[in-house]
């Protein structure tokens, strides 16, 4: 298999986007990405997405955005992996170029969330769960988390307000991000007086649903002199699952699909998790930003909300987290915010994130896109290429 690197990115503003129609949104974030990587055309496309066929009323859209794009005629698919279709649809142009079957390809995630009323969308972002013993009780995504949340307060005795501490880092990162969705900082007086969703969860908890696109364009490690775009290296992109259901889990805090993913990524680019100098977390809700960093091996179980409150994952922080915002302050459109946060990791490693939210000299970053509840886990590290 080939080496390869991201030369390119894109990416749409996260907003609620009603003038534009799924499509559009798709091909600006690919446009944009072939502008940056300064290629006239690709080989392939991969479109990341999980629910046009039920708020966009459009599936088939692989065929649909190379059509828009300008480029009927090449191989080109949808991919859904619920939350983590973004990076599934990286891992799947990841694949076809590192195999040699092409030369150039592009990796696509969109998503439209914000068509129809939050209680139809809640519905349809619920099929990502167990339809026979979640979704039929009733378990939305909100409720699922709060049981996970509840039940890590029992096990290792914090209170619900140590949570704080991840959506104020995310919120403080994405003033600074201008794709974002917030661009206001929070405070814990914020979060104490927030509305309950889910008990314990609270609105400052969850991440807001939201339209966007975000893209990238991949090829072989060996020709990126060929390209004008600034290259970084796909040192790892791994996947790996776990059950669907919650309660088919030995243990609700034991996430073994990002053990598996985690491991697997560091171990095939050579490095240690240590050596990881910002993780862009899916913290769709607080608690999974606390099981992603303790079961990837970056703290010991229970120690996650100690080091976040010593301030080890802020900006300027031992490991930062969520730089540019993360799905809480940048906004979470589903099937695309995979690639939001391959997209933000790569400008760190280019150094070219704004300078506040700059982390300095990043060699190796990672992010990790969670699809349900830990179903599926996609972890990608990146490397930056020294001359």
């Amino acid at each position: 298999m080939r080496k390869v690197a991201i030369i390119g990115i894109g990416q749409t503003p996260v907003r609620e986007h009603w003038d534009y129609p799924i499509r559009y949104l798709g091909v600006q974030a690919l446009l944009a990405a072939m502008q940056d990587a300064r290629v006239d055309t690709i080989g392939g496309l991969f479109v990341g997405n999980m629910l046009s066929g039920a708020l966009s009323e459009q599936e088939h859209l692989g065929a649909l955005i190379a059509d828009y794009a300008g480029f009927s005629g090449i191989e080109a698919v949808k991919v859904e992996a619920a939350c983590a279709s973004g990076a599934a649809a990286m891992r799947m142009a990841l694949m076809a170029v590192a195999s040699g079957r092409m030369e150039v390809a592009a990796a696509i995630g969109v998503e439209k969330l914000t068509e129809y009323s939050g209680k139809f969308s809640t519905a349809a972002l619920a099929t990502a769960a167990d339809a026979d013993y979640e979704a039929s009780i009733g378990l939305s995504f909100a409720a699922i988390n709060a049981l996970m949340m509840r039940r890590y307060m029992h096990e290792y005795k914090v209170n619900k307000e140590d949570f704080a501490i991840f959506p104020i880092i995310a919120h403080a990162n994405a003033v600074h991000n201008p794709n974002a969705m917030f661009h206001h900082t929070i405070n814990r007086e914020d979060y104490a007086r927030a509305k309950m969703i889910a008990d314990p969860i609270n609105l400052m908890d969850s991440s807001p649903i939201a339209d966007g696109a975000a893209a990238v364009i991949i090829v072989p490690m060996d020709k990126i002199k060929k390209y004008a775009g600034k290259a970084v290296r796909v040192a790892a992109c791994e996947l790996a699952t776990d059950t669907v259901g919650l309660d088919s889990r030995e243990d609700a805090l034991l996430l073994k699909g990002v053990q598996k993913s985690a491991s697997k990524a560091l171990k095939i680019a050579g490095i240690e998790a240590k050596q990881i100098q910002l993780m862009e977390l899916h913290d769709a809700f607080s608690i999974m930003s606390v099981l992603s960093l303790e079961n990837s091996g970056f703290c010991q179980p229970g120690r996650a909300l100690f080091a976040a409150n010593d301030g080890k994952y802020s900006i300027d922080g031992e490991m930062p987290v969520c730089t540019f915002g993360g799905l809480k302050g940048r906004g979470h459109p589903v099937g695309a915010s995979g690639l939001y946060q391959i997209v933000e990791a790569v400008q760190q490693v280019r150094g070219d994130a704004p300078a506040p939210i700059q982390v300095e000299d990043v060699e190796w970053a990672m992010a990790q896109n969670i699809g349900g509840s830990g179903a599926t886990v996609i972890t990608t590290i990146l490397n930056r290429i020294n001359e």
